[in-house]
């Protein structure tokens, strides 16, 4: 129950009461999920018989552990415990295992479970990411496993299986083949259960011969080039109808277009081959190294972040699009800092485009999004100072000020995490911090940004969807152009205010009051203190009747924004809104279609008389 724009206590008791009622449901232990502990707490309140709590760990504290164990074996629920302790998560078998070891020892000992009410969860975590750190992580889980049934006698094991294969999100065929094989081997080695979606798991001897060896070779590292024999296979699938073979010939077709269009492709096809020829060719086409820095990179870096957001492109893509951004880059800083010596002078040694400091938030230990936005960031000229996981609010702001930063970058996968993102945009608030403000992480969304975060903080708080999107959001905030930087913040604060009203305006619940009441609350205006107003020259008390009103005076007062809005017509910054939506590449010719076909509407109005215009007013004396 993690969702932090309802109410999780009141949801999950309402949630158990309904579960209860139902005989076939009641009678199966009940497995209580949350981040938040309130809501753990409310949950063992309305279950009968014994539940399953998930999860409590070490990362806060031997004390905070303890007494959320208290709690929950007060209850006589059984536990899952992860692997964290007070340095972070477990990566490592021996790590894992000395956790647990120390969990079970706690549990047993001094809180009174039984070790058959012990769950343990080493922690699955993501391989196949292009990270090399990453390659051993499936391995390390399956030894732990082997090393807790030996040691922790009684104690069960655990795992939430869908993190495995989250690098290839949206390839459903990779991903349930990964699962199958990972639990064929898990459960080999005394994996008792797993979260799993069961109806999407197939047989382990259905897995085709060809897929199955190279999911194997992930999972065991067996080869250095099995994230990028198992993306290709991905890239085959993905391509519906087309040979897999593709011959040299039509690879190298991408050759003959111009230098700009070149870079593009090889960013979004991970392409390093040409990466260095070719960023010299646009050097010298554009005649300043920035300039291919903001053009054409920063353009393929864009399709990267189109595709990766819309599940048509993986994360060990976006890595090897990292890298030939980051090759592409080193090529260009020795001319970067030509330029700037000769600007400012041999002392001038910095040539970073801006400085962002970026943090997983306190009482969270996720990491790799925002590893993955350092690289990206980094590879773009941008100087990356990284605190970390679990990093308190006042060393965040205390170290944005002390390395006088231009952009903050909060990060969290669960859903604490963003109660503690409203609590940091408070006290930037408190502080009157100015610094603009990136939430992002896999729990984080745009809507709860606009709703619960962005009122917090006046200054710019903007959610970024994926490492890509960094880039150009970073860029954005940080132009030397004033103008377009307050178009920018000024497009993003009007989306967020719809948004948020929007949302509002569906999650209140309406109670009318009476017409005595609000007569009531009248608004009164004290004359008494006030001189009377002048004496208009029109009696205004009776009414006013303007009659055919000249409809061309009213043409110009016209808000053409709703118009298109009904037509779904909305561009993207900075050609949201009308008259800058015609230069969209998406919407702008259709926009710019109905426009003229209802400014040639009006005018037939105006010629033929179609419609008059007449106001009544007057103003009604108290």
């Amino acid at each position: 129950m993690d969702e932090a724009l309802i109410d999780g206590v009141a949801t999950i008791r309402k949630f158990l009461r309904l579960l209860a009622s139902d005989p076939s449901i009641s009678r199966v232990p009940i497995c209580i999920d949350s981040s938040d502990f309130k809501v753990i707490e409310a949950g063992l309140k309305e279950t009968q018989g014994k539940s399953i709590v998930n999860s409590i760990s070490l990362k806060e504290g031997e004390k905070e552990f303890i007494k959320k164990a208290n709690l929950i074996h007060k209850y006589g629920a059984a536990v899952i415990v992860m692997a964290f302790d007070e340095e972070g998560q477990a990566t490592t078998a021996d790590r894992k295992f000395a956790i647990s070891k120390r969990s079970y020892e706690i549990l047993t000992q001094k809180v009174g479970f039984k070790p058959w009410e012990i769950i343990f969860d080493p922690n699955i975590l993501t391989i196949a990411t292009g990270i090399e750190e990453h390659n051993d992580y499936a391995i390390q889980f399956i030894e732990a496993i082997k090393k807790i049934k030996a040691g922790l006698p009684g104690a069960k094991v655990s795992g939430g299986l869908s993190n495995l294969s989250f690098s290839f999100r949206g390839m459903d065929k990779i991903r349930e083949a990964m699962h199958s094989a990972f639990l064929y081997h898990a459960i080999k080695a005394g994996l008792d259960m797993a979260i799993v979606n069961a109806g999407a798991l197939p047989i382990y001897d259905d897995i085709p011969k060809d897929l199955l060896a190279l999911v194997e070779d992930a999972i065991f590292n067996r080869r250095a080039d099995s994230t990028d024999r198992l993306l290709e296979y991905a890239q085959k699938l993905k391509a519906t109808g087309q040979d897999a073979h593709t011959n040299a010939k039509e690879e190298e077709e991408w050759r003959k277009q111009g230098v700009e269009q070149r870079l593009t492709y090889a960013l979004v096809k991970g392409i390093v081959k040409y990466i260095i020829e070719d960023t010299e060719e646009a050097r010298i086409h554009l005649q300043h190294p920035l300039k291919v820095i903001e053009g054409p990179l920063m353009a393929g870096m864009n399709v990267v972040g189109e595709l990766f957001g819309s599940g048509k492109m993986f994360l060990p893509q976006v890595i090897k699009s990292a890298r030939v951004m980051k090759q592409a880059v080193a090529h260009l800083i020795p001319y970067l800092e030509e330029i700037k010596k000769n600007q400012f002078g041999e002392s001038s040694t910095e040539h970073y485009s801006g400085t962002v400091l970026m943090a997983t938030v306190k009482g969270d230990v996720h990491d790799i999004g925002k590893n993955i936005v350092g690289v990206v960031l980094g590879c773009n000229n941008y100087k990356v100072i990284d605190l970390g996981v679990m990093t308190p609010c006042e060393k965040i702001l205390d170290e944005a000020v002390k390395h006088k930063v231009n952009v903050i970058g909060l990060s969290g996968l669960i859903t604490p995490s963003l109660s503690e993102m409203v609590y940091v945009a408070k006290e930037m608030q408190r502080r009157n911090l100015k610094i603009p403000l990136l939430i992002g992480g896999a729990t984080t969304s745009r809507i709860h940004t606009a709703v619960k975060i962005a009122p917090a903080y006046s200054s710019p708080v903007i959610h970024v969807l994926d490492a890509s999107k960094s880039v150009v959001v970073v860029q954005s905030l940080m132009n030397a152009d004033e103008v377009g930087k307050k178009e920018f913040v000024d497009e993003i604060k009007e989306l967020y205010d719809e948004e948020r009203a929007e949302y509002l305006a569906g999650a209140s619940e309406k109670v009318y009051e009476s017409l005595e009441s609000v007569r009531s609350k009248r608004f009164v205006i004290p004359f008494h203190t006030q001189p009377p107003p002048p004496k208009p020259k029109v009696d205004l008390v009776k009414p006013q009747i303007l009659k055919d009103y000249p409809l061309e005076k009213l043409i110009d007062a016209i808000d053409w924004n709703p118009f298109f809005q009904v037509w779904r017509l909305r561009g993207k910054y900075p050609n949201r809104n009308y008259p800058k939506l015609f230069n969209d590449p998406t919407v702008g010719k259709q926009a710019k279609k109905v426009f003229d076909e209802a400014q040639q509407l009006i005018k037939d109005i105006i010629k033929k008389k179609t419609t008059s215009c007449q106001c009544h007013f007057c103003f009604l004396s108290l």
